[in-house]
């Protein structure tokens, strides 16, 4: 079965991305597809700042920490990905682009969706993520989510999606899946 993870984008303490992530992973599951979702989230991984002079499981295995080894696994065992990003100062949040950065081939040849919010829907975090994750050898997928913060979220504090996202989500759901599928052949 594919495996997908749904990929939290803060680690913020107030933060809303959680939610998003777990509507995302309902919808997914509800869809019927043949895949396996599950959410990943990085505020729990155990992992600082990326602050190495090599990402630890390069070229410096025994510098690895547990977290490190942890996250490494978590993702070299996805298929594909559903990333819910937040849009900051017109990019991801740095948390995001950290916990991209620790690793390298475990992200390769899969493929990946995009779920983005903010006031302007999220629109340039999309953008920023896609140029990161063709660098690491990730295709993305075309169709995205795109939230408001004024639309989508009841005082921008609880999330409350307009059904009119959900033909947009299925294509999203079908098309990662059916991507992360046909590129294991390539692994």
């Amino acid at each position: 079965m594919t495996k997908i993870g749904i990929i939290t984008g803060s680690t913020r303490e107030v933060r809303v991305n959680l939610q998003v992530a777990e509507w995302v992973k309902n919808f997914a599951d509800a869809r019927g597809v043949n895949a396996e979702f599950e959410i990943i989230d990085i505020k729990e991984s155990g992992l600082d700042r990326f602050n190495e002079a090599v990402p630890p499981l390069m070229t410096n295995k025994e510098y690895a920490t547990d977290a490190h080894k942890t996250w490494s696994k978590k993702i070299d065992a996805c298929d594909g990905f559903i990333f819910v990003t937040p849009e900051y100062n017109k990019n991801i949040p740095s948390g995001l682009k950290d916990h991209l950065d620790y690793l390298g081939s475990e992200w390769h040849h899969k493929a990946a969706g995009i779920v983005a919010y903010g006031s302007t829907l999220g629109i340039a975090a999309s953008l920023a993520l896609r140029t990161t994750l063709a660098n690491l050898k990730v295709a993305t997928v075309e169709p995205q989510g795109a939230f408001s913060l004024f639309n989508d979220f009841e005082e921008m504090k609880t999330f409350r999606p307009m059904d009119v996202h959900k033909p947009r989500f299925g294509e999203l759901i079908d098309d990662v899946v059916a991507w992360s599928t046909a590129l294991k052949t390539v692994r």
